[in-house]
């Protein structure tokens, strides 16, 4: 038969036994007196074995009252069954393990000092805690870093898509298509014109499913905001705006409408953070980043990175709208230098030109036509180096110098473009170009054979091109001399060839024909093919196929074409020619 464990053990027996114990040991009798106490566990509770024998362990030990050990002995000695606790003990400051049975001499309490294993697992623990919270710190550091190389990416792909085009609305479509997703769920970029109308032009949501319903929205944005909405009051104070938690009080205070309250409740927002648009002092837009519940406020770090990224693209918007102002004035004094040519007696005269369609449209590609005072015409077209308001500005010099010089003396082309180039680097214009001078002449012989004479030359400008009646197109070569502005000493030669009656001359520039990865003789096999296939057309559709069927909706380089059609001698001039266009007599 086993021992029952509440049977108490015969205290004389045990005492014997536990006498020379290494474990310490002492016994409580029914008056929580110390009955007993070994050598050890005087030497643990430092006290001597005469002191602690017959004392009242509640008087020795005070702080224990009410603790762990108390509840210990209490329980075993109601239930009778052995038990053990491990706790602090206050008056020695240290951990002991308590085991507690009853015997017929009263309450045993074997323990041990655990400090030194308390310890040790306090410390095995704080290290895995400081291993588990070095590898959290490295995971969100590397989750950081990532996100900063995303945002400092993201930075990045900003700058280029909004300084690649100067179209304004572009640019800001661009932006909003960039941020989002990693910084919003959906945003809206608000852009201010110079009469202080507001327009919602950037827009992109990352769900699909709920870009119709952002357009709607969008649509009444406008009108429906409140002054205390967001956008007005990031424009007007020139500041962020974040709501980190959007609530219905929100949507009746900030939207005035009840239909855009509708159209904005299938986007569901939760959190929205507006950063002003703004550059060198001026307000002229907004960003707007909004979150769904699910997303939730924006990070700290998308606020910081959504700001710089806001700064930047106010600095992209504002250079483009500052490059469209110079633009236009460039164009405009461009397009008061290309003047309309004369139309004398049986020539016809058409002209063209094509500012480029992709990045900066100011060149200064140039033609002109007057007649010389003995009648005989003058053509040129040119190209002056550069694409902005200085390129303009040289061509209208480059252009009146050639026309001073030509009108004041007829001498052979060649002779024509060596003056320009001395008076270029004589009087310090800073410009380089390329031109081609035509002079048509004839005499009473020519006039009755029917053609007129060509005597041109070139300086470093692509080779004219001559349509003959029966549809033969020529290719008129002559030695290319340098472009002018370079104070060239060397001769320059003239070309010479007959302009029949119904014959078109075509003088063009270089942005007709040139490509990127395309030869050039190949592009100019497609002007020549080209024209093959236009004769019978008029003049003017002739241009207009070349435009159309040449660049197409692309531009890369500004493009002047000078075409004339040479009617018969001594016949009326033609009603399809137009009506016949001469300087002033005086």
């Amino acid at each position: 038969m086993g021992r029952d464990d509440t049977t108490p053990v015969r205290g004389d027996l045990l005492l014997q036994a536990v006498e020379g114990m290494d474990r310490p040991l002492f016994v409580l009798d029914e008056y929580w007196r110390c009955a007993y106490v070994n050598p050890a566990g005087a030497r643990v509770l430092d006290r001597e074995v005469a002191d602690l024998v017959g004392s009242d362990i509640w008087a020795e030990f005070p702080e224990a009252v009410g603790g762990p050990f108390e509840s210990l002995y209490r329980s075993v000695l109601r239930t009778g069954r052995a038990d053990g606790v491990e706790a602090w003990f206050e008056p020695l400051g240290k951990w002991f393990r308590a085991d507690a049975f009853l015997t017929d001499a009263g309450l045993v309490v074997s323990y041990d000092d655990v400090s030194e294993r308390r310890r040790a697992d306090d410390e095995r623990v704080a290290a895995v805690a400081a291993r588990e919270q070095a590898v959290a710190e490295a995971a969100r550091a590397a989750g950081a870093a990532e996100e900063a190389g995303r945002h400092l990416m993201l930075l990045g792909d900003i700058n280029l898509a909004m300084t690649s085009t100067f179209d304004t609305d572009e640019a800001v479509a661009r932006f909003a298509e960039r941020v989002v997703p990693l910084l919003a769920d959906w945003c809206l970029v608000s852009v201010v014109d110079a009469h202080g109308t507001r327009r919602d032009v950037g827009r992109a949501h990352r769900d699909p499913a709920l870009v119709e319903a952002m357009h709607r929205y969008a649509d009444s944005r406008v009108a429906t905001n409140d002054a205390t909405a967001p956008v007005p009051v990031a424009l007007r104070d020139g500041r962020p705006v974040v709501i980190p938690e959007l609530g219905e009080h929100h949507f009746r205070t900030m939207i005035t409408s009840d239909e855009s309250r509708a159209a904005l409740a299938p986007l569901a927002p939760s959190a929205v953070a507006t950063f002003p648009l703004m550059a060198r002092g001026e307000v002229f837009g907004a960003l707007t980043l909004v979150n769904g519940v699910e997303r939730g406020p924006h990070t700290p770090a998308e606020l910081r990175t959504a700001e710089i990224a806001a700064r930047r693209a106010a600095l992209a918007l504002d250079n483009a709208r500052l490059a469209l102002a110079s633009q236009q004035v460039a164009e405009r004094l461009q397009m008061s230098l290309l003047s309309p040519p004369v139309q004398p007696d049986n020539l016809e005269l058409a002209v063209r030109y094509r500012p480029a369609t992709q990045g900066i449209s100011i060149g200064g590609d140039w033609y002109d036509a007057f007649l010389q005072p003995d009648g005989d015409t003058v053509l040129v077209i040119g190209d002056v180096m550069g694409h902005d308001i200085e390129a303009a500005a040289a061509m209208g010099q480059v252009k009146t110098l050639v026309r001073g010089i030509a009108f004041d003396r007829q001498e052979a082309p060649a002779d024509l473009l060596s003056r320009v180039d001395h008076a270029l680097v004589g009087l310090g214009v800073p410009a380089m170009a390329t031109a081609l001078v035509c002079r048509m002449e004839h005499d009473e012989d020519d006039r009755a054979a029917g053609v007129r004479r060509l005597h041109w030359a070139s300086a470093g400008h692509p080779d004219p091109m001559l349509l003959l009646p029966d549809g033969r197109v020529l290719d008129l070569t002559v030695r290319v001399g340098p472009p002018l502005g370079i104070g060239w000493s060397g001769a320059r030669r003239d070309g010479t060839a007959e302009l029949p009656d119904g014959a078109t001359l075509l003088l063009f520039t270089d942005g007709l024909f040139e490509r990127r990865g395309v030869p050039l003789d190949d592009g100019r096999a497609q002007v020549r093919a080209l024209l093959e296939r236009s004769a019978g057309l008029s003049l003017r559709e002739v241009c207009d196929r070349l435009l159309e069927e040449m660049l197409g909706e692309g531009v890369e380089d500004d493009v002047a074409v000078l075409a004339v059609r040479a009617h018969p001698l001594g016949a009326d001039r033609p009603a399809e020619a137009g009506p016949e266009v001469l300087p002033p007599v005086g």
